[in-house]
């Protein structure tokens, strides 16, 4: 079963609140306690204190673990595989040994130390682990007890960044609504969607109205594999309205003249329902092709969001995907460092999550 922040809540919701709860590394000698708990994505809101260095809990302020926070954690677990939180947080977050206490007390969740690999040139050695967090839903344990779990696993921890290269934005014109950090994070996922055709084989169609953002110095389209001219498509040529419903959706690919692998629409801050009504449009007035996957785009968090408005009755018909930051940046990841050759476009499967759900 997928890990949703849901899930998360919902453990650490079910937690004493009578009780105060130590952290996974045993030489903090900090103390948790409970404060609220959101359902059902969060925030969680603790305190915390010290009693070694004379501090006392009622002098605390409140903190919160965000929504994004757990929603991150989220995204970063697989059962039977150890997950190391600072790592899921790049070092961010000040409450991120907290909320691997918290989980550590619940059922599903044990600490653990599998061994390192560290490699030098060909060889491969393996030292002392660092703390884990190991997701075991098969195993579960006391309930507001801290699991730990002896485990036969070896983990390599490099880490593996996603690079966007020279962003320029000044050219393009202000969007109703989102900031400039907003807007660079549409384009950087705009961007990442046309890299990743490219290396799968499609051809990219990009909003006319996004076509002058500059990368590594040249206008996105300018930008290899990326399609000058929607007329100029084969399978639309027969349909003109698909054509100018097809003109201000944000990415869609295109394969072999005769497919369409996925037609999406980034919604960063702009709401879902506004994406899902563009890719509507051109759903109504288009080729009806089979294997077309009209995909929202969108951050993590926004996964129960993208999923209730896909299963509205206006938009059920097309069986809407939700295709999350952390899944495209994976697979931007993986194209850009390992250059996948003839995969079919049902690899993207992989990535995408179906939103409808049966009534």
């Amino acid at each position: 079963m997928q890990v949703t922040a849901q899930n998360i809540v919902r453990a650490i919701s079910l937690l004493p609140r009578d009780r105060e709860y130590q952290y996974v590394n045993p030489r903090n000698a900090g103390r948790i306690r409970i404060h609220n708990v959101r359902e059902p994505e969060g925030p969680i809101e603790i305190r915390r204190y010290d009693p070694s260095k004379g501090e006392r809990l009622s002098n605390k302020p409140i903190e919160s673990i965000s929504i994004q926070m757990i929603w991150r954690m989220a995204n970063a677990i697989q059962p039977d595989k150890p997950v190391n939180v600072d790592r899921v947080y790049g070092g961010s977050y000040n409450t991120r040994s907290v909320f691997e206490a918290l989980l550590a007390h619940t059922p599903s969740f044990y600490s653990c130390k599998p061994g390192r690999i560290e490699l030098m040139n060909a060889y491969k050695k393996v030292k002392p682990g660092h703390k884990h967090l190991i997701y075991l839903p098969n195993e579960p344990h006391e309930n507001g007890s801290m699991g730990f779990k002896d485990v036969n696993m070896e983990v390599s921890e490099l880490s593996v960044d996603v690079v966007y290269k020279g962003l320029d934005l000044d050219s393009t014109q202000p969007v109703a609504g989102m900031t400039i950090a907003e807007k660079r994070r549409h384009a950087q996922i705009q961007i990442a969607l046309v890299l990743i055709g490219k290396q799968l084989g499609f051809r990219t169609w990009v909003a006319s109205n996004d076509r002058s953002i500059e990368y590594e110095g040249k206008r996105i389209a300018e930008l290899e594999a990326v399609i000058e001219n929607l007329n100029s498509e084969q399978v639309l040529s027969a349909y003109p309205e698909a054509t100018n419903a097809a003109r201000l959706i944000d990415c869609v690919w295109f394969k072999n003249g005769r497919l369409m692998p996925a037609v999406m629409e980034i919604e960063h801050s702009t709401g879902v329902t506004s994406g899902l009504t563009r890719m509507k449009g051109f759903f109504d007035t288009g080729p009806q092709l089979r294997d077309i996957r009209w995909t929202i785009v969108a951050p993590d968090e926004d996964r129960n969001k993208v999923i209730d408005q896909a299963n509205r009755d206006q938009f059920r018909e097309m069986d809407a995907k939700f295709f999350p930051y952390s899944a495209v940046e994976e697979l931007y990841s993986l194209c850009e460092r390992r250059k996948p050759e003839g995969v079919t476009d049902k690899f993207l499967n992989c990535f995408m999550e179906d939103c409808l759900v049966e009534k």
